[in-house]
């Protein structure tokens, strides 16, 4: 997704790492925000030293998803 957003030159306005997800955020043409966002898998969500899930929020790291692409 992010590099048919980038192949199109459509400016992204935010990128985030949730823990249990990774999310883009644009607007569409009238200026409504979009988010665009995939769950990880529950196995690798994140948990405390209890077993409590964790959540935050984070920059997301958008060369290392290019990358992947590469991959």
């Amino acid at each position: 997704m992010i590099k048919r957003l980038e192949d199109h030159k459509w400016p992204i306005d935010g990128a985030a790492d949730h823990g249990v997800s990774e999310a883009i955020y644009l607007k569409d043409h009238d200026g409504n925000g979009i988010e665009i966002y995939v769950d990880r898998p529950r196995e690798q969500w994140p948990q405390d030293s209890k077993g409590q899930l964790l959540m935050y929020t984070r920059p997301l790291d958008i060369n290392n998803l290019m990358k992947e692409l590469e991959n």
